[in-house]
């Protein structure tokens, strides 16, 4: 069975160009993806994340609300009961903020730039060792 990954914008952001491409090479990887698209509440975000069953949730942020977003996100899947699902960030996110999403409840982060072979990679790293290398 394929893993299944959840790819979302939260927030008000409505650049999705790197969500698409991004989605784009976990599936041609083999990944199922469920893509959610722009303008996504972290709530809802959470109880697709737990109907679809996903091992992974990632989140695109180029709003610059990329920490508070990861945190009510993560927050939702807490208290949606899928406080196990792994959760990954991208977009456009400056290095000395990568700590404070990790501490927001990512286990990895993928600014801007970040070759599409590292992301699926360490996203295939995670699934079957249940961790992922921060960038």
């Amino acid at each position: 069975m394929p893993t299944r990954v959840l790819v979302a914008k939260p927030g008000l952001d409505g650049h999705d160009r790197g969500a698409k491409l991004v989605a784009r090479a976990l599936r041609d990887a083999g990944f199922e993806v469920i893509y959610l698209g722009i303008r996504q509440r972290p709530d809802a975000i959470a109880a697709i994340a737990v109907q679809e069953d996903v091992d992974v949730v990632g989140l695109s942020i180029l709003s610059g609300a990329h920490v508070a977003l990861t945190r009510k996100t993560h927050d939702a899947l807490v208290e949606a009961g899928a406080g196990d699902i792994p959760m990954v960030v991208g977009g456009t996110i400056p290095q000395a903020d990568v700590p404070k999403l990790q501490a927001a409840g990512a286990v990895a982060v993928y600014p801007t730039g970040t070759p599409l072979a590292d992301l699926v990679e360490d996203l295939k790293r995670l699934v079957s060792t249940g961790q992922a290398d921060a960038l």
